[in-house]
């Protein structure tokens, strides 16, 4: 079981994404784990055949806890999966192609309704590819009428095979007595979401009219499940910030900044943009937190073992508020190198996934978090150093403020930017400066 966040202390295995004989590379996505933040893919870090898996699915392991044996990289060469494609008897063993399939082509073969014992891998060695899947999928239906939707409603996007379900949908389904294959997706690629779930068990679409659905689980016992969830969600977050505050000598700084010139340039930016790919003030405000650790990289990685560990890159860690509750701060990794447009798809994609609890284990590692509530109309930030980080950047809203320049007095645009640090890895004249470089950055906006 991985630990994914300091706060973790045991996670629930929600479902298995490989079997025993599955080839495995660095970066495959294995496994789907619960915590009491959010549902997160969990990834390999080295290549090999899934020999064993030793957990199942619905167990709850404290981190460290063994999940599945993993053989080494050689057994990809020779996996003791079973043949696959036909040979004659008095073929030797060394001329048997077996035939490997990823994790992600097995998936697309689920998707597609393939058999895979069917087909005749063309990739090296005999490995079945996605264009071979494609290729063995069964032939589209005819075109029928399409069923006007509902008024208020979605139509659902016709699936072949098994609609995809995301862990959350299918945790609530469990939650609600749903039976998913009675179920039609809404979402991209006739995907069943948690709406979809919840709309099935509120207002069944085909109950007959004896009242057989009186079998199925009444919703109210799940608001017990869901709130325990929550304080669950709090309880991690308490321990893990009461932690801070006893462990970590914090000191705080702010500074106000001018962003003048950075609204001008996005003004002017964003003009000929569609709405769609516009850049927004929080772009920048990351942008120059993560290009300001260049000059002062100690406000960049770890507090460990009584010693200051720089981070392997700028990962910014992003302050995420959660549907349910709660929030969770997932990485953007080398955010120092991302353009501004880069940096704001990472941004929209991160965010998006973290509320749908499809964050990755890889995600998880983030070397300064930045917070920015100006959203809310908070005017300033004095954040909680989440351990074992040493700093966490915190950001109000942009307002109009006065402002006196040159001995002249006027309104400009400003923002209130705090820092957190950790005296035993830095101190006020070094956390001074990293504000001091952020404003300069900003200055010069078409250079970030």
């Amino acid at each position: 079981m991985p630990s994914l966040g300091a706060d973790m202390d045991e996670g629930t295995l929600l479902e298995w994404l490989v079997k025993p004989g599955d080839v495995v590379h660095r970066g495959d996505v294995v496994a789907v784990v619960d915590t009491a933040k959010a549902a997160m893919d969990v990834e390999i870090f080295q290549d090999g055949v899934i020999e064993k898996l030793i957990a199942e699915p619905g167990t709850t392991l404290p981190v460290g806890a063994p999940l599945a044996v993993i053989a080494g990289e050689g057994a990809v060469e020779a996996p003791a999966a079973p043949a696959a494609v036909e040979v004659p008897a008095v073929a030797p063993p060394s001329e048997i192609a077996p035939v490997v399939e990823s994790p992600l082509v097995r998936h697309r073969a689920h998707e597609l309704g393939v058999d895979l014992a069917t087909i005749v891998g063309t990739g090296p060695g005999g490995v079945i590819t996605r264009a071979d899947v494609d290729a063995h999928a069964p032939a589209p239906p005819p075109p029928t009428k399409p069923i006007p939707a509902k008024p208020g409603r979605a139509a659902a996007i016709p699936t072949q095979g098994r609609a995809p379900v995301s862990p959350f949908a299918r945790r609530r389904a469990a939650e609600l007595g749903v039976d998913l294959n009675a179920v039609q997706g809404t979402g991209p690629d006739g995907a069943i979401t948690a709406d979809d779930v919840e709309r099935a068990a509120a207002k069944p679409e085909t109950a007959p009219a004896e009242p057989v659905v009186a079998k199925v689980a009444p919703a109210a016992p799940v608001v017990p499940d869901m709130q325990a969830k929550a304080r669950a969600m709090r309880q991690a977050i308490g321990q893990l910030m009461a932690r801070s505050k006893r462990e970590i000598p914090h000191y705080y700084l702010s500074a106000t900044i001018d962003l003048t010139v950075a609204t001008d340039w996005l003004h002017q930016t964003n003009v000929d943009r569609p709405l769609s790919s516009r850049l927004v003030h929080a772009v920048l405000l990351l942008k120059a937190s993560a290009r300001a650790i260049h000059k002062v990289p100690e406000m960049n990685g770890f507090w460990v073992n009584d010693e200051f560990v720089p981070g392997d890159g700028v990962h910014l860690g992003v302050a995420i508020s959660l549907r349910q509750g709660g929030l969770i701060a997932p990485a953007i990794h080398h955010a120092d190198t991302l353009s501004l447009d880069e940096l704001m798809d990472h941004l929209r994609d991160l965010v998006s996934r973290a509320r749908a609890g499809r964050l990755k284990q890889s995600e998880m590692d983030p070397t300064i978090t930045i917070t920015n509530l100006g959203d809310q109309g908070v005017d300033s930030v004095y954040g909680v150093i989440y351990p074992p980080q040493v700093a966490l950047v915190g950001f109000g809203k942009v307002a109009e403020r006065p402002w006196a320049d040159g001995g002249m007095l006027g309104v400009r645009p400003c923002v209130t930017a705090t820092l957190a640090a950790d005296h035993r890895a830095s101190d006020g004249h070094r956390g001074g400066l990293y504000l001091a470089a952020i404003d300069s950055l900003l200055q010069k906006p078409e250079e970030l």
